[in-house]
């Protein structure tokens, strides 16, 4: 691909995900795809012109690919943004092995410091012939999907994302020397021993592939510094710290940091949707003097359980605020077919139960929570919060943290968990939390919601301040910009 002077491009962009911008029904409805990731791209695709390559990842996906006889098709999602989509289906056992058996949980847990290593994970011939029988099959698949989209293009530019496609890239090289190859890793980069729990013929596969890559994105300087310590310590590759670059091959590979940022503007029309005025006239109805709130995936990364213990103990130090407060957890059920992300959320239950059992009175229920993604729903809660907790233990950058603020109308205020992505952004702003301190998350609370107004406001300007600062246009401009520079012999 031929980049103009000015960065754009010439021609247009591959996207290359697991996940696309919908999934479509049974009936042909198309659904808006969910998690940060399609966010994040939906974003970026808005802002330039792409063919957006991803798993069919359902029946109706499967058979729109089929309809279209595996090319792509434009598509428009429920928000009304169109994108040219190509749907990849895969052999169904070999999805089911690449997505529930290896990449989650497998590199998901060890990029998010989840595995209880005394007691998991043990690495059987189910693992080891996941990766290769599942992980790699729909790599290839994806792989193959995006050479036919580059066929006939000179130097084309192919943007791959995530932990799913960590060895697609070397495949695209090995049939493409000439591609442009960017990967941009949307979770953290754990430390080098967490990766000692994968074989190690399995780890360098994984690292080859994405050392094929010309650059490799992260969210934090401190994902970067982890993934460039690992090709060092793990595999003695030659890496300059200082400039960011692993020497492997003849070749330099870039790391590079460019924090994920929101469409002010997009989240801003969903905020006056109909059906967020809806929800907000339900919401206020309901509302006490104060409302915490929370939106995640029901992940374990998430650290909901921690920040329901939290609020439990506010509540018991603090019975000022009995029936004053509502804590309101929009979560969506996520990977219930993974044994342990179905036993967490029986525990999430629980544990709502007991607080509101413990605290609640016949007209009043602390936690209030909801099991479900309802993006509008979200959005009117986002309008009317006093505190946004983000107590991830672990997370890539939690767009949640960005989101609710930019709609907020209350100069409501955010405690964030210093592990996410986000806090390096957004923490002098916020009230900053250790995930795993309890009684600081719980201190926190009060302190927010005694908070004087006029620090509230001065909190909330900040984070305004921070958030509006860039574009989705702006971190793909930069990436385009090192593409360039780094096609020309820079350094």
């Amino acid at each position: 691909m031929e980049l103009n002077g000015d960065g754009a491009e010439a021609e247009r962009l591959i996207l290359v995900s697991n996940r696309g911008p919908v999934t479509f029904q049974a009936d042909g409805e198309a659904r808006r795809g969910t998690g940060g990731l399609v966010t994040a791209l939906m974003g970026l695709a808005a802002y330039r012109e792409v063919t957006w390559v991803a798993s069919a990842m359902s029946e109706g996906d499967a058979r729109m690919a089929a309809a279209h006889g595996g090319a792509p098709f434009p598509v428009e999602t429920p928000d009304g943004n169109g994108y040219l989509v190509k749907l990849v289906a895969s052999d169904p056992d070999a999805y089911e092995r690449f997505y529930s058996v290896f990449a989650n949980p497998m590199l998901w847990f060890i990029q998010h410091y989840l595995w209880d290593q005394s007691n998991a994970p043990d690495i059987r011939r189910n693992e080891t012939e996941a990766f290769e029988f599942g992980y790699n099959v729909v790599n290839e698949d994806l792989a193959r999907a995006v050479l036919e989209e580059i066929d006939g293009i000179e130097r084309p530019v192919v943007m791959a994302h995530d932990y799913h496609l960590y060895t697609l890239p070397a495949l695209i090289r090995r049939a493409r020397p000439d591609v442009i190859l960017t990967h941009f890793i949307h979770i953290p980069w754990s430390q080098p021993d967490s990766w000692r729990v994968l074989p190690s013929v399995i780890r360098e596969e994984l690292y080859r592939g994405v050392l094929a890559n010309d650059i490799i994105g992260f969210h934090t300087q401190a994902y970067r510094r982890n993934f460039l310590l690992c090709c060092e310590d793990l595999f003695g590759f030659e890496v300059d710290h200082a400039r960011g670059v692993v020497r492997l091959d003849g070749r330099e590979v870039w790391a590079r940091v460019y924090p994920l940022p929101i469409d002010p503007d997009a989240i801003r029309a969903v905020a006056r949707a109909p059906q967020v005025r809806a929800h907000e006239q339900e919401l206020l109805r309901r509302r006490r003097d104060h409302l915490i709130l929370r939106v995640d995936r029901a992940d374990l990364s998430k650290n909901v359980l921690r920040g329901f213990t939290a609020f439990d103990v506010f509540l018991e130090q603090h019975p000022e605020f009995r029936e004053r407060v509502t804590f309101i957890a929009q979560l969506m059920p996520s990977r219930t077919d993974v044994p342990e992300y179905a036993e967490y959320l029986e525990r999430i239950e629980a544990v709502v139960a007991v607080v509101n059992h413990r605290h609640g009175s016949p007209d009043w229920m602390p936690i209030q929570l909801k099991l479900r993604d309802d993006l509008h729903e979200a959005v009117a809660a986002y309008k009317h919060y006093d505190v946004l907790m983000v107590n991830a233990m672990f997370d890539g950058m939690n767009l949640v943290a960005k989101e609710g603020p930019m709609v907020n109308a209350r100069a409501g205020v955010s405690i964030l968990s210093e592990n996410t992505g986000a806090h390096d952004e957004l923490g002098e702003h916020a009230l900053s939390v250790n995930p795993f301190d309890i009684q600081e998350l719980a201190d926190s609370l009060h302190a927010a919601l005694t908070m004087s107004p006029q620090e509230r406001m001065r909190r909330h300007a900040g984070l305004l301040e921070r958030i509006t600062a860039r574009t989705p246009g702006d971190w793909i401009d930069e990436q385009l910009h090192d593409i360039r520079r780094k096609s020309a012999g820079g350094s």
